[in-house]
């Protein structure tokens, strides 16, 4: 039989929300369990993680990954929305910029800190999303959240205005809010032009595709769902033995040989199939999330 669970890699393109493109794919795949590891604002492009059917399951540990962006600052100027698609409120000159300069500004914000969410963000206060509450004018308080910035490296383009960046973050944080910092530090205003989302743990967006490609597979009669393997292939993979794989799918915990030490572990069978997701539990591995067992055809 075809593949009802798995994983497919979407490159979102601009205007869309993550929810759109949820909601696409399951008029295209005609599956309603569909989720996604990670939202990308409608400006931004690039990579989505899509788990359907039960492998849904898994999208924590997709979601738990550090992310990849590219993008463009442009200083100068700030909009409400910290990117693009908001509206410009405040305009400040730009003070004379080298690669030297704005490097070690990006230098500086390394490492664990804290960050505010910006207002115009799906978040929830109260019940109500943040972004509902700045179109109505009002602007309320918001708790800070852990982030870490593993990397963060800039390059001048053609405008002296504009910067392209990289960075490597870990899940929550807001690209905008760390531009608009960084053009803070260098005594001016800033705002995203462009974002696109280069990876999420270890997939790819060169892996991933339009959803016009998604649709012509799936119109073609092709397979576009790749194995739950992907999701967690961040992991240690562990080939386990049919015996051990009854265990698991009883919740007993079992014992691994050669695995390296790892927060967790995805334990196959012989097929290669993903059976479950394991956790240490006193030198043993204990099922964490054990997946439906399904046999997808050979050309799935």
């Amino acid at each position: 039989m075809t593949r009802t669970s798995g994983v497919v890699l979407v490159d979102k393109p601009a205007g869309w929300t993550s929810h759109d493109v949820v909601a696409k794919l399951r008029g295209i795949l005609r599956q309603r369990r569909i989720g996604h590891a990670g939202t990308l604002d409608p400006m931004a492009t690039g990579l989505l993680v899509i788990a359907v059917g039960s492998a849904t399951r898994l999208l924590r540990f997709a979601t738990e990954t550090t992310k990849t962006y590219t993008g463009t600052v442009q200083f100068g100027s700030a909009t409400d929305s910290l990117d693009a698609d908001g509206v410009v409120v405040a305009t400040k000159d730009v003070p004379p910029l080298s690669v030297a300069l704005v490097q070690s500004a990006a230098n500086q914000m390394l490492g664990p800190q804290q960050q505010v969410p910006p207002m115009v963000s799906a978040i929830k206060i109260d019940g109500k999303k943040l972004y509902e509450l700045a179109r109505e004018g009002k602007e309320v308080e918001r708790p800070a959240r852990d982030i870490v910035v593993h990397s963060f490296t800039v390059s001048p383009t053609d405008s002296e205005t504009a910067w392209n960046f990289e960075v490597v973050v870990t899940p929550g944080t807001y690209v905008r809010v760390l531009l608009a910092d960084l053009a803070e530090r260098l005594g001016t205003l800033g705002h995203l032009t462009a974002l696109r989302r280069m990876a999420n743990g270890a997939s790819l967006v060169v892996d991933a595709l339009s959803l016009e490609e998604i649709q012509r597979r799936v119109t073609a009669g092709e397979a576009v769902l790749a194995a739950p393997l992907e999701m967690v292939k961040q992991y240690p993979v562990a080939a386990v033995d049919t015996e051990t794989v009854a265990a698991i799918r009883q919740g007993k915990v079992v014992d691994l040989v050669d695995v390296a030490e790892s927060p967790y572990v995805a334990a196959t069978d012989e097929a290669g199939e993903l059976v479950a997701v394991l956790r240490p539990r006193q030198g043993r591995w204990q099922p964490d999330v054990v997946l439906a067992n399904e046999a997808p055809s050979t050309n799935s």
